[in-house]
């Protein structure tokens, strides 16, 4: 049987960390805070086939494909291979339905969960890999322009590869890819939408800050 994808990756990042103790520094008790800016890429077929199957007669209206996205990740390494920490986020959409007002999409919420992380010496400073398993409530809304706002609460699920390119000790680059599975709803009085993909391919990139060590025992400095 073959291992999977995942397993063969941590593997990798926990050999990665093992290969490079000679000279590496210690990332226990490192805290960081990265602030991000992307785009979130999501077809939502499903959905425009949905209202249009019911409406054969319309003629179909450019698809959206996304649209921007903010992060704030706010971790702490409890080991040099494990780091806890929060993602705050928020993304917006627009959507042009045939013979419906303007629709803005927008979600907001917080994935907490762990990353699996190593070291590569790479850089300046070297270079931190990670992947990540998360989940956490996300707020969709959806709103017709001039028309209340739907807003639907669920829970998200996202798994995240990254990694943080380290320019001096404490500044670096961080780049992230997020997976996430999550739904929103869309609806007007007697009308019928169905749900819409909140989550999607999340690409980011941004600044990342990494607090010292503090002596003594190991806490998170937030």
């Amino acid at each position: 049987m073959r291992p999977s994808p995942l397993l063969t990756l941590l593997a990798a990042l926990a050999a990665s960390t093992a290969f490079a103790q000679d000279g590496a520094p210690s990332l226990q008790g490192e805290g960081r805070i990265s602030i991000q800016g992307g785009w979130r890429y999501v077809s939502n077929s499903t959905f425009y086939n949905g209202y249009y199957s019911q409406r054969p007669e319309l003629e179909r209206a450019p698809q959206s494909h996304g649209g921007p996205l903010l992060v704030g990740s706010f971790a702490y390494a409890v080991t040099d291979l494990v780091e806890v920490g929060i993602d705050l986020f928020g993304t917006a959409e627009r959507m042009q339905l045939t013979g419906q007002p303007e629709l803005t999409i927008l979600s907001y919420g917080a994935l907490l969960g762990v990353r699996f992380q190593g070291w590569l010496n790479l850089g300046p400073e070297g270079t931190v890999p990670y992947l990540g398993l998360l989940t956490g409530p996300m707020l969709a809304s959806s709103t017709f322009k001039g028309e209340p706002v739907r807003e639907l609460l669920s829970q998200a699920w996202a798994g995240s590869a990254g990694a943080t390119l380290r320019l001096t000790p404490r500044w670096g680059i961080t780049a992230e890819y997020r997976l996430v599975f999550a739904r929103g709803a869309v609806s007007r009085p007697g009308e019928r939408f169905g749900t819409f993909n909140a989550g999607g391919s999340w690409f980011s990139v941004g600044v990342n800050y990494t607090f010292p060590q503090e002596p003594g025992p190991s806490r998170a400095p937030f």
